[in-house]
């Protein structure tokens, strides 16, 4: 198995969230190349679809998703994702703060490939960047995207 470096787009809000979010990825993820934070879904989509000023982005190995988003949360980005033929391969994990089973259910009927609920401090985001380090960068095998 050769060694890539991955990158990871985080679909979220919260500048405090995204911020514990990005700095326990990148000790927790040695593989992590490049994490891009994004705060507005409209903007993901247009990230994702390579538009605009998107045009040369290498599209992402994994999504970490908010499902609180303002205007277009994160359900309406997930099924965008799903629908359109060069996204829907891209895993999507929910990282949200609710435990809802309605939210569960429809994250999984939207084909999420998992469902976390948001840790309360810095050691437990870092135990679940080790844990999709683990899974996701050195288990699974992903679509890398050449460009």
């Amino acid at each position: 198995m050769s060694i890539q470096e991955f990158k990871i787009l985080l679909i979220e809000d919260n500048s405090a969230d995204a911020l514990l979010t990005k700095e326990s990825f990148q000790e927790g993820c040695p593989l992590l190349k490049e994490m891009v934070v994004i705060s507005s879904g409209q903007e993901a989509l247009s990230y994702l679809r390579k538009e605009g000023q998107y045009v040369q982005v290498r599209r992402p190995d994994l999504i970490l998703l908010d499902l609180n988003l303002p205007r277009l949360n994160g359900r309406q980005i997930l099924a965008e994702i799903k629908k359109e033929s060069c996204l829907r391969s891209i895993p999507v994990l929910i990282l949200t703060v609710s435990d809802s089973p309605d939210d569960i259910q429809a994250a999984y009927d939207l084909q999420a490939s998992a469902y976390i609920q948001k840790p309360e401090n810095y050691e437990q985001c870092l135990e679940i960047a080790r844990a999709v380090n683990a899974f996701w960068f050195k288990t699974v095998c992903l679509i890398k995207d050449e460009n």
